[in-house]
């Protein structure tokens, strides 16, 4: 989701400790925001995580939420290893990138669907089996990892011995083992013996239980395609639904018990970094009613303070399918980022946001924690991925879900 831009290293070079995700949310002082947050409801997690300078949120986000669902199916709190899944995924689109003759994009962006592939293929361990933090480093800095594995991967497509050689595999997995440590075969965690696909069945959880799910219209609704961004490179399948159905399974999923692994482009002006995304409206003639008229009139420079500092409650965009649709196909709508939906909130006025985990550590105003407006995610989602149960039975029922 993350790529290799400046966006990338404005958003990541960040350090944290841990937090658990269900002390109370420490606000900020009246100077600081003008948004206030009341709770409506918030779900059990585990505690921030910080992905420092990697492009690894894909695996944060969605290690994250199957925690969730571990503490949501009463298994206990557990710390699972993002590295795992990004090694074995790095190991198959080296793979891939050989076999499509270069033709994948080969970043280290990644799809929830890769992490889920992962765990089905290779299983999954504890934090503790495989920190990846194997190259004198203390938080994940994956800048010479990901030239290296470009570099290698690269060279051998131009093919220069007009064959491949029968090693380059282990030359391939010898970089990521070097930075990463190696995938163990099996390891000793709370004083018993476990595989990785042993471990994983000891979780309990199914990968196959979990639906991504999106909403365009250049692909009929309730039918499956691959989303068109470069890291989808697997080309998983999503399930499409309209807009009012897809934002409704947020709400759904939420009130029932169930969290929401969540990707979305925040490249917008309104995705602050003081924990808070709103879907602006910054065209004036679109701008009607009671808290947009201040707006009218206002320079540049002013509305542009507005958005650094938050200092306002700011009008937001009339969110449409065709206005959502338009933004993707114009290619202002990308995977930027993932992260994790634990709990619905509001603002003073009533509007409805979501409390989004990220991957950052402890930064913005709410200690890791964002608040986005649901208007910023009817706008921005590319997808989103939930447990089938967490989809009201008469969608599944369109869906073909059982």
């Amino acid at each position: 989701m993350i790529k290799n831009n400046l966006f990338l290293l404005l958003t990541i070079a960040l350090f944290s400790s841990p937090l658990k995700g269900q002390v109370a949310h420490a606000h900020p002082s009246e100077s600081e925001v003008a948004y206030k947050f009341e709770t409506v409801k918030e779900l059990p997690t585990t505690p921030i995580k910080n992905q420092n300078r990697s492009s690894t949120c894909w695996s944060f986000a969605a290690i994250s939420f199957i925690e969730s669902e571990l503490l949501r199916e009463g298994k206990g709190e557990f710390d699972l290893s993002e590295m795992f899944i990004v090694s074995n995924a790095y190991k198959d689109k080296g793979e891939k990138y050989i076999r499509t003759s270069g033709h994948i994009n080969f970043s280290p962006g990644s799809s929830f669907g890769d992490v889920f592939s992962v765990w089905r293929s290779y299983g999954m361990v504890p934090e503790e089996a495989m920190s990846g933090l194997n190259y004198g480093e203390e938080r994940h800095v994956h800048g010479e990892l990901d030239a290296t594995l470009a570099g290698y991967i690269k060279a051998l497509v131009k093919n220069p011995n007009g064959k491949f050689s029968p090693v380059w595999r282990e030359g391939y997995q010898g970089i990521l083992d070097a930075y990463l440590g190696k995938s163990p075969d099996s390891f000793i965690y709370k004083e018993k013996e476990y595989t990785p696909q042993s471990f994983s069945n000891m979780l309990g959880l199914d990968p196959d239980n979990y639906i991504s799910i999106t909403s365009f219209t250049h692909h009929p609704f309730y039918t499956q395609f691959a989303i068109e961004v470069p890291d989808n490179w697997r080309w998983e399948l999503s399930y499409n639904l309209p807009l009012d159905e897809f934002i409704s399974l947020f709400d759904y999923a939420i009130e029932n018990g169930y969290t929401v692994l969540w990707a979305s482009d925040i490249s917008e002006n309104g995705f602050s970094r003081k924990g808070i995304g709103v879907a602006v409206e910054t065209d004036q003639a679109n701008m009607s009613g009671s808290d947009q008229e201040k707006w009218i009139g206002r320079s540049p420079q002013k509305m542009s303070s507005a958005l650094q500092n938050m200092s306002e409650i700011l009008p937001e965009k009339k969110i449409t399918q065709e206005l959502r649709q338009l933004e993707f196909d114009n290619g202002l709508t990308t995977d930027d980022h993932g992260m994790h939906i634990v709990g619905i909130a509001k603002d003073q006025n009533g509007s409805p946001y979501y409390m989004v985990k990220n991957s950052w550590g402890e930064v913005g105003n709410y200690k890791g924690f964002w608040y986005v407006s649901k208007n910023f995610v009817m706008y921005k989602s590319t997808n989103i991925v939930i447990h089938k149960n967490a989809i009201p039975k008469e969608i599944r029922a369109k869906l073909g879900i059982k």
